[in-house]
């Protein structure tokens, strides 16, 4: 989850990671480090606990002159956060450092071994280890001393290191961690996310588990854990450096909500054609979708909810069994798997340890494994047998919104796809969806504009007691979100439940202090929902309501309503989420608290 970043060149490099790490600091904001190998060849080590800003004002002005460094900014895992247990970390000649991403499993056997051995290790990081390991194998080659510690590593790690006596050498490394190097003319990069490197160069290289990247200014040698020299394309980064910035808005989360509309009609480009959709990434997997049997749909958090509209979608349209696995307990509990079942795994950044995993499972059991993911050159895409992108553009704020807005119509065109192929949905129910796609960009800007209200709502319901989310068929993942949302950036207590289930237990949490947030546009079931809406009024709960527009029935029954549009029922999810995430947006603005960089939480989780 941590950020890195590295820089060797002719530039500032304290500048250049400072920058790097501002613009990674969604991946962890527990502490912050910069080390240095100043011109005057001396080694630099600044940390601190807390944000970038607490470690840049604790320099009390611009770094010492150097071009050759490496930064990190963390999320705790080993050690509470505290200067002391910020990286980077050094060995004990004070030549070595190094910033970690991940976890090392055996770090107390080799913590153990180390301190018998004479070291002296004071913090309570696993990371502490890896610098002292190198020390024990440096024979005057950073690579190799690198390569040597790695040998002795169990776990997860994305790594670089850097030795006071090599000043113009970084070696990073990776595996179960994401870590990518950035190319420029006479300089070299290394971060865990584009982000950090895209004012600065475009041209990448997405390294692979067990790679290490030998970087000097002019050279970039990716070689394995052995020495062997490898070959890895450079990649070019789609988005430009101000996509990543807030342009105005106050928070990334609302400019992301804002964003929405142009991402979904970037998810549809060039794979809704006329009246049909087309995804020409799995065209080298069609053969094998001819005898699919099931579908297990693997993902964690907003993903998850994603995919069960996925889900349910894929088993009405092929007639198959279909559902959606919380990855995190796939392996412990796995269905049968084979050459007859399709997984999706579904990951925004496409590094989440726990569906990585449950996909590396599938595909050893003869199962075809399909990624849908917002990065390219991501780990699951070297675990999947084909690859459909988002497409969505960078998300910086930790809590996900346009990520899941284009995971659900990234899904349905999915299943849309794969039916049509198997000659399971005719060419009029088609055309009817295709139809529907296309007029959902201007429905979710619309929807967005409805939900204007939200503001002032959020004024009337930020000092609740926590909130319970209901919803049936696609509006049920809505709700989840929604739930999610308002947990994840104002600290409230929220639960989302099948509305069907609220009588089953839940309903006893209902009272004046606990409004209902029900989603109740158009569908199927709207009926039913209606009812369990007014099991809520019945117990004194203030209800908010997600509507379709033209709803005079719901206005009765609700204390609020916000509406949306009108669309085919299994786009809904997408529009119903749009007033959620506005109004969890305004829940924690008014209560103050740090919208885009939550406590306790990170981007994207790479490790278990």
């Amino acid at each position: 989850m941590c950020g890195i970043v590295g820089y060797t060149g002719p530039r500032a490099a304290g500048q250049v990671l400072l920058d790097g790490l501002r613009r990674l600091e969604y991946r962890g904001y527990d502490s912050a480090g910069i080390a240095l190998v100043t011109d005057d060849g001396d080694l630099f080590v600044e940390k601190r606990a807390g944000k970038v800003a607490v470690l840049r004002d604790a320099m009390g002005g611009d770094p010492p002159r150097a071009g050759i460094g490496l930064g990190h900014t963390r999320w705790a895992t080993h050690g509470r956060p505290s200067d002391l247990n910020a990286h980077p970390h050094s060995d004990c000649t004070g030549r070595i450092t190094v910033v970690h991403n991940g976890i090392v499993e055996n770090f107390s056997e080799l913590r153990d071994e180390l301190t018998a051995g004479g070291h002296v290790l004071a913090s309570e990081t696993d990371t502490e280890v890896v610098a002292h390991l190198v020390e024990d194998a440096y024979r005057g080659d950073l690579a190799d001393a690198v390569r040597a510690a790695l040998g002795r590593l169990e776990g997860a790690y994305a790594l670089v290191v850097m030795h006071r006596d090599e000043p113009e050498r970084l070696v990073g490394a990776r595996l179960n961690a994401p870590l990518i190097v950035g190319l420029g003319e006479g300089e070299s990069f290394v971060a865990s996310d584009a982000a950090a490197l895209v004012a600065y160069t475009k041209q990448v290289i997405f390294l692979a588990d067990g790679d290490v990247a030998d970087l000097r200014p002019g050279s970039a040698v990716i070689t394995d854990r052995a020495g062997t020299v490898v070959e890895r394309p450079v990649d070019v980064i789609p988005w430009s450096a101000e996509a990543a910035e807030k342009g105005g808005y106050p928070h990334f989360m609302l400019k992301e909500i804002h964003e929405q509309p142009a991402a979904l009609r970037s998810a549809m480009a060039g794979r809704v054609r006329g009246e049909t959709i087309c995804l020409e990434e799995i065209d080298s997997i069609r053969d094998r979708l001819t005898g699919i049997g099931r579908v297990e749909l693997i993902a964690c958090g907003t993903a998850y909810y994603a995919s069960l509209v996925g889900a349910s979608l894929l088993q009405e349209w092929l007639g198959v069994p279909a559902r959606a696995n919380v990855a995190s307990e796939f392996r412990y509990s796995p269905p049968p798997l084979d050459a007859r079942t399709l997984v999706v795994a579904v990951t925004q950044s496409g590094e989440t340890a726990d569906t990585i995993a449950a996909a590396r499972l599938a595909r050893e059991r003869g199962a075809t494994v399909i990624a849908v993911t917002n990065t390219v050159g991501s780990a699951i895409t070297r675990e999947s047998d084909a690859q459909v992108f988002l497409q969505a553009g960078p998300e910086v704020a930790v809590a996900a919104t346009k990520t899941f807005v284009t995971q659900v119509v990234t899904l349905v065109m999915l299943a849309a796809e794969i039916a049509q192929h198997l000659g399971r949905r005719t060419q009029a129910e088609e055309a009817e969806l295709v139809g529907a796609l296309r007029a959902l960009p201007e429905q979710a800007e619309r929807a967005i504009e409805l939900a204007a209200a939200t503001e002032e709502m959020a004024s009337r319901y930020a000092d609740a007691a926590g909130f319970m989310y209901i919803g049936r068929a696609f509006g049920y993942p809505a709700a989840l979100e929604g739930a999610l949302k308002i947990k994840e950036i104002s600290y409230l207590h929220a639960e989302g439940y099948a509305a069907g289930e609220l009588k089953h237990g839940p309903i006893s949490l209902l009272d004046a202090d606990v409004p209902l947030v029900a989603v109740a546009t158009r569908s199927s079931v709207y009926d039913k929902l209606i009812s369990n809406l007014m099991e809520g009024r019945a117990r004194d709960a203030r209800v908010i309501a997600v509507a379709t527009e033209g709803d005079a029935r719901i206005e009765s029954m609700a204390t609020d309503v916000c509406f949306v549009p009108d669309t085919l029922e299994p786009l809904s999810t997408i529009l119903a989420v749009i007033p959620l995430q506005l109004f969890a947006y305004h829940v924690a603005v008014a209560r103050g608290r740090d919208v885009d960089q939550p406590r306790n939480l990170a981007k994207s989780v790479t490790v278990e």
